[in-house]
């Protein structure tokens, strides 16, 4: 038997008793000499022929225990961590308290998800705010749309004009002094869009093609260039040609060119019907949103702080994935930003405090209504997640356990059950004019806080790595423990 006893710490700390049975650690032990002896030099024998009993007393007793303790301890606390019913979570200190005939008596000493309360969850109040969606957005978004698809023409017969698109060649002087970065050729500037100095562009109004003149600025106070802050500048400018730009009429060509319809107007039945049905959506996800904050604020407990780390490190590391498929990594987006690893983590630390505790709190609830998922629902998101990372079935199943999966979905039902309990008032735009209100229960919505430990798992294979034992070592322990310290 490998677990003895467990006795509590202290708050959501707690240390495991348990033994690796004399038998597997002497089976371990041989392994570690065999494996070790035929690098071994002892005067009078051949390297590797020495026997054990002489490379034993020369380097001790127990010159093999650390490796074969390495080689039981997975198998070995894995069983004792089960059989002790704790809910562990980050990783384990270990002690050997004794080695004997017995086998080798130690210590876990592990940390444990929290004990959880929460109560008032249902019945939450919170106002849902659909916005309507005005003559003028509709024209917005058609604008937009108008915009993307508009033509560049050159012209040839007049002076520059504001809203021009104009080519130019320039070089800036302070002082008399050309600066760093003030020189292009063939440069393209819409006059009047604001992205030179101030002053600039309003200088090209008025001069012809081919036209070399000066103009004459000041650099802001604020100018991100402190050398040249507030300073008088004079640019050599040439106008080497004009554009305009020109927009499609707003007709039913028009609505063939950009979508599937063949009039005008059932295009914009449809920009705004579109409208409508993203204002809803982001309705609904206020709606979450506060519903969100409400558990959070009803949720009782003392987090271990190792959960929050461990979070945050996963943001991390979610993050430097994000970056890599962009081609880039941390060290890279350190350079260019001058940010370190601390002030990244200290940034996403709030957001995975929160996490940390959303998850716990949905948890809870779910326990508290006894919430799990049918084998059909797991099933099926074993199948979307396939899908989603185009992988087999089977791969996944063999990625992420089942009771992961079950987690999960118990997480999501868990909101969706607050949400349906939820009393909603929802506000018109007319209403919310007057000053009015209507209470209107609504349903759940799909949206999940679970913890990445279903479809993240499947992209970073990591739940090849069983919770209680990761291929622990015992490298604290007897004589390298008491080197490190």
């Amino acid at each position: 038997m490998s677990f003895k006893k467990v006795e509590k710490k202290e708050t959501n700390v707690y240390v495991i008793e348990f033994q690796i049975a004399k038998a597997d650690f002497d089976a371990a032990n041989d392994k570690a000499f065999k494996k070790n002896a035929k690098n071994i030099n002892i005067a009078g024998f051949r390297k590797g022929k020495a026997p054990r009993h002489l490379i034993e007393k020369m380097y001790g007793k127990g010159v093999f225990y650390e490796e074969a303790i390495n080689d039981c301890l997975p198998a070995a606390y894995e069983a004792a961590a089960k059989e002790s019913g704790l809910d562990i979570i980050g990783q384990p200190e270990f002690d050997v308290t004794s080695i004997d005939d017995n086998g080798v008596a130690m210590t876990a000493t592990v940390t444990t998800k929290p004990e959880c309360k929460i109560d008032g969850y249902k019945g939450i109040k919170v106002t849902k705010d659909t916005k309507s969606v005005t003559a003028a957005d509709v024209k917005k978004e058609i604008e937009t749309v108008r915009e993307r698809n508009s033509r560049e023409i050159e012209v040839t017969d007049r002076a520059a004009k504001n809203d021009d698109i104009a080519n130019i060649d320039f070089e800036g002087f302070v002082d008399g002094v050309a600066f760093e970065g003030g020189k292009a050729e063939g440069h393209n500037l819409k006059i009047g869009s604001g992205a030179f100095i101030p002053g600039f562009e309003d200088q090209i109004i008025g001069k012809k093609i081919g036209e070399e003149f000066d103009v004459n600025v000041e650099f802001p106070a604020d100018y991100h260039a402190e050398e040249l802050a507030g300073k008088p500048a004079v640019f050599k400018v040439k106008l080497n040609g004009l554009k305009v730009t020109e927009l499609p009429e707003l007709d039913d060509e028009f609505a063939k060119d950009v979508s599937e319809f063949d009039t005008f107007d059932e295009y914009k039945a449809d920009v705004k019907a579109k409208l409508t049905e993203r204002n809803e959506k982001e309705a609904e996800l206020n709606v979450d949103d506060q519903l969100y904050e409400a558990v959070l604020g009803l949720l009782e407990a003392e987090i271990p702080e190792v959960m929050y780390v461990t979070e945050t490190e996963n943001f991390v590391r979610d993050y430097d994935n994000r970056l890599r498929m962009q081609g880039l990594d941390l060290n890279t987006y350190f350079k260019y930003t001058g940010q370190t690893l601390d002030d990244l983590r200290k940034q996403m630390r709030p957001q995975a405090e929160k996490q940390v505790k959303m998850r716990l709190a949905l948890e809870t609830i779910a326990k508290i209504e006894n919430i799990s998922a049918t084998d059909a629902e797991i099933d099926e998101e074993y199948a979307r997640i396939a899908e989603s990372y185009g992988m087999e079935a089977d791969k996944v199943k063999d990625l992420i356990a089942k009771e992961d999966i079950n987690a999960d979905l118990a997480v999501k039902k868990a909101f969706d059950l607050v949400k349906e309990n939820a009393v909603i008032t929802k506000k018109s735009a007319k209403k919310a004019a007057d000053g009015e209100a209507a209470e209107e229960k609504k349903p759940a919505a799909k949206k999940t806080t679970a913890k990445k430990t279903t479809a993240k798992k499947a992209e970073d294979g990591e739940a090849e790595e069983k919770a209680t034992a990761k291929k622990t070592t015992a490298k604290k322990t007897t004589a390298k423990k008491a080197e490190d310290k």
